[in-house]
């Protein structure tokens, strides 16, 4: 005989069934959102035979949305914004409104790795086909802009030739390798990572493995005790220590990144031979791309995975799944002496030879003084140069009797060995110029800043980093910088809407790493930014204490010291 319901007239309740995250490992292959069905569609690795063998030849409206907006960041192409759109309608208009029917170019530079003859034919590529325009990236790449579909075939050839590459520049790929400009040549260096750069960039560049991740993953490898690779903000990152059993080795971190939720990487407790580092990258790289976040596009980076996870569960996985063996517990890198982290100056190197870090402003360069860098270069140095995280450039390997010369040389460039700290520490990202995402102007905006406070507060001489960005997005990485700038609109004293930021104050990397300190409503219009800068400068200098970073009085100042 049948039960009866207890309450046959009660509504029976709805059974909603989970969706997951989209981690591919525990079976959460749907729904999918735009990004993910053209993933699957077509790897984005395979546009470069149609981008070579029809939208070259039949030009820019012949492109595939797909492709377009989509599989062509795999070979390093993203449309650049269409002149004349201001930043109050970024967030409102459609992407083909947004689109002109040119490109940024983003040449990778793994390990920030350059000869003459490489930076010489960028710099002939941008003046021939990009108007002239280069851009040092803080990720160590050499941007391009005005590319135009047509003459896309013919500048892969022309890099290639020199063992250049797009490749995975842009996507949801492994972006481009970070490494320490001094790599075998520093007089104190822990470890060389060139190998392990040489090794991670053989398996993944290229590899459909790896072609399809929920986002972009960003790796850095450092043996330098100056920590200058940021590792503290990349997905993962190996950092030079000395194991007291083992010896130099690298120190293993996961889960950093900025953007609208910013997150410092995590050591794992792991020690980490030369050896095996491409190995322990390549079990990090699969669990992202395994049990990464997919269904969300805001949530589909590593970070939001080892927060959720915690360390333990992390290295649980990465050694029980991946890697089938137990990583070495390690110690964490030391602190390191130096406030600077950029290279730039005369330095003496491990064999006796130096070399020279220079600075443009906020990274922007030309096709021209590429080519002359070069010529310099060559003239004084062994061939090689190096780009940094801070967009600088290293000249590699001169001789003593060279030396003024060659900074006599880059000083006629306008590239300065000896930059005012304002010169040195000042960053800022592509901006409205050319980005569809961007808000405000940033480029011209921070060299013109540059040139006012060097006029205004000549005196300054402590370490100050000031980054500027055109959005949330922190490629300039606002939120750890001494003073970041948030481009967004604000109101002016006459209530009309115009360019501006939202201040943040006493970031900082290294191994005391944190994010600026938000005011209430402190915002500044581009015009009042020279100002705002010089006064809450002259209060630092006014109110720290003997030998106090600008980070940690700013941490403890008065919202009014900060205004």
């Amino acid at each position: 005989m049948a039960a009866t319901p207890q309450n046959p007239t009660a509504p029976r309740r709805k059974v909603s069934r989970h969706r997951g995250e989209g981690q591919w490992a525990v079976g959460h292959f749907t729904p999918l959102n735009g990004n993910e069905q053209f993933k699957k569609d077509d790897d984005g690795l395979n546009v470069r035979t149609r981008i070579e063998t029809i939208y070259s030849k039949r030009g820019f409206d012949s492109i595939d949305p797909n492709d377009l907006r989509g599989r062509m960041r795999w070979w390093g192409l993203y449309t650049q914004r269409k002149p004349g759109i201001d930043g109050g309608k970024t967030a409102i208009l459609e992407p083909e409104e947004l689109d002109d029917k040119y490109f940024m170019l983003r040449v990778r530079i793994d390990g920030g790795r350059l000869t003459t003859k490489q930076l010489r034919v960028i710099g002939e590529v941008s003046q021939e086909f990009a108007r002239g325009t280069a851009d040092i990236t803080d990720r160590q790449n050499i941007q391009l802009h005005w590319i135009r579909i047509e003459d896309v075939p013919e500048i892969w050839e022309r890099l290639e030739a020199v063992g250049l590459s797009t490749t995975e520049a842009c996507g949801d790929t492994p972006r481009v390798i970070l490494g320490s400009p001094v790599a075998g040549i520093a007089e104190d260096e822990i470890i060389d990572g060139t190998p392990a750069i040489d090794e991670i960039h053989r398996r993944i560049l290229g590899n459909k493995d790896f072609s399809n991740l929920p986002r972009k993953f960003k790796t850095a490898v450092s043996g330098s005790p100056l920590l200058d690779v940021a590792h503290e903000i990349n997905d993962v990152a190996f950092v030079g220590v000395n194991h007291p059993e083992h010896g130099p080795g690298f120190d293993l971190w996961v889960g950093g990144g900025l953007s609208t939720n910013p997150k410092i990487g995590q050591r794992l407790g792991a020690w980490v031979p030369l050896d095996e580092v491409a190995d322990v990258h390549v079990g990090v790289l699969s669990i992202f791309r395994d049990y990464g976040y997919r269904r969300l596009r805001t949530r589909a980076r590593l970070k939001f995975l080892v927060a959720d996870w915690g360390i333990e569960k992390f290295r649980q996985v990465l050694e029980d799944e991946y890697l089938k063996r137990k990583l070495v517990d390690g110690p964490a890198p030391d602190q390191p002496v130096a406030r600077w982290r950029d290279h730039v100056g005369v330095h003496r190197q491990k064999d006796g030879r130096f070399y020279v870090g220079f600075a443009p402003r906020v990274g922007r360069v030309d096709g021209t003084t590429l080519t002359k860098i070069a010529e310099v270069a060559g003239a004084h140095g062994s061939g090689r140069l190096r780009t940094t995280v801070e967009q600088k450039m290293i000249v590699l390997d001169v001789e003593e009797g060279q030396v003024e010369s060659l900074v006599e040389g880059l000083e006629a460039l306008d590239l300065t060995v000896k930059p005012s700290p304002f010169r040195r520490g000042t960053m800022a990202c592509t901006g409205i110029e050319y980005c569809k995402l961007a808000i405000v102007e940033t480029k011209a905006r921070g060299a013109s800043l540059i040139d006012e406070l060097e006029r205004r507060i000549p005196e300054f001489d402590e370490p100050i980093t000031i980054n500027l960005n055109g959005c949330p997005n922190a490629c300039a990485r606002i939120q750890v910088a001494d003073i970041g700038l948030k481009g967004q609109l604000v109101l002016n004293s006459q209530g009309e809407q115009v360019e501006g930021f939202q201040v943040h104050l006493g970031g900082a990397l290294g191994l005391e790493a944190g994010f600026g300190r938000k005011v209430r409503g402190l915002k500044v219009t581009s015009d009042e930014l020279p100002d705002y800068v010089e006064r809450v400068l002259k209060r630092f200098q006014a109110e720290r204490e003997a030998g106090e970073r600008f980070a940690t009085w700013a941490a403890r100042a008065s919202e009014e010291a900060l205004s």
